[in-house]
């Protein structure tokens, strides 16, 4: 079972990776991070798609999704200078408190 939860962090942390490169590929005019998009991606599916082999998928995707959103929006205000206001602060820890939910819930 920590194999895949392993797995899964893996997954959010290749797909925050993928993420980070759309927003460095300049709408796909920069080559290497265009291309690693696509690399980060599919090895995020593969991790994703391994992890759920022990995880519900439920849960798997809630946390896949709901921490990934969470860190990338970090990372834009942190990397990028996107602000990072009051309201989207509170959006993000209910992002935080629906993915703790989904997991007691199970």
């Amino acid at each position: 079972m920590l194999t895949s939860w392993v797995f899964l962090i893996a997954a959010i942390l290749l797909e925050v990776c993928g993420t980070t490169s759309m927003k460095l590929s300049d709408g796909f005019a920069k080559m290497v991070p265009s291309a690693l998009i696509f690399v980060f991606y599919a090895l995020s599916m593969v991790c994703l798609t391994l992890a759920v082999k022990r995880i519900d998928i439920s849960i798997a995707y809630a946390v896949w999704s709901g921490l990934g959103t969470a860190v990338v929006a970090v990372i834009g205000a942190a990397w990028f200078g996107e602000p990072l206001g009051t309201i989207k602060v509170g959006a993000l820890v209910l992002i935080v408190i629906g993915v703790a939910g989904v997991n007691l819930g199970r």
